[in-house]
């Protein structure tokens, strides 16, 4: 197949999809609605150690790894579902825990089908300097909050 790209498998996750977004390439959307407070979906992928994963990081402009400790990290971009599209926003719909391992995201307000699940980053693996492109009436113009 000369001249087209090979598309990965996303796993389905009932309630989201993912597709073009206007915050930045590809989002996850929102197929159902989700009540404040619902788990949307948890973040799958292949569990990596921080030494792999800033391997896997040089160089790469689009980063699907999300740490889940001080050691290791979920590359969602091996074995990912559609929670790897959700892009940052300084005002997010969604919030993020870390529990026994797994990495889940849950609703921070009432969320209707056809919206952008959105996550502030607050401290990504992405430069300081990575601008923010969300469009929130408040956008801090970066997606870190915290300058290392």
């Amino acid at each position: 197949m000369t001249g087209t790209r090979r598309m990965r498998k996303i796993e389905a996750v009932e309630g989201i999809e993912a597709r073009k977004s206007p915050i930045d390439g590809t989002g996850c959307f929102a197929t159902a609605a989700f009540r404040k407070g619902r788990k949307i979906a948890e973040l799958t992928g292949e569990r990596v150690s921080r030494v792999e994963a800033a391997r896997r990081m040089r160089g790469k402009e689009r980063l699907h790894i999300c740490a889940i400790d001080p050691y290791w990290g979920i590359d969602s971009s091996v074995g990912g579902n559609a929670a790897q599209f959700i892009n940052h926003s300084c005002q997010p719909n969604s919030f993020v825990r870390i529990m026994h391992g797994h990495i889940i995201f849950f609703a921070l307000r009432d969320i209707a089908p056809g919206e952008e699940i959105t996550l502030d980053y607050v401290e990504s693996y992405h430069s300081d300097d990575k601008r923010c492109d969300c469009g929130a009436p408040k956008c801090r113009g970066t997606i870190n909050l915290i300058k290392r």
